[in-house]
């Protein structure tokens, strides 16, 4: 399950407003500058300051966001490029972009530019 995913199962299985504003958190995340890193720390701050409606819910979600934390987060280390733009659901913002945003998306996903001419510029 990639971020898009995540958001979509949050927005849609759960009427819950603290999970709804999650989800829009997590679609937010694909349009600023923070890191992969600055994500976990918000959301998880996040779960554990919000008042979920039931604790049924709070797990669930819970369940949700450990699942992707877990596989993308985690181990964003061992990714190519391509698998973290998929994990991140950035493969239309890198595609789209200039070489300035794209060293931005490779900050974001603490990944390091190929020696290019991204870097010779």
């Amino acid at each position: 399950m990639n971020l898009d995913e995540l958001a979509n199962r949050l927005r849609v299985n759960f009427v819950d407003p603290a999970v709804q504003r999650l989800g829009a958190a997590l679609l937010e995340w694909k349009t600023d500058s923070s890191t992969v890193v600055e994500l976990r720390e918000r959301i998880e701050r996040y779960i554990g300051n919000s008042w979920i409606a039931t604790e049924e819910d709070h797990r669930a979600v819970y369940g949700l966001w450990s699942s992707f934390r877990d596989d993308a987060i985690n181990r964003i280390g061992g990714m190519t490029m391509n698998e973290r733009l998929y994990w991140f659901g950035l493969v239309d913002r890198f595609d789209g972009s200039n070489e300035q945003e794209q060293l931005v998306i490779y900050r974001k996903l603490n990944a390091t530019p190929y020696r290019s001419t991204i870097l010779l510029k």
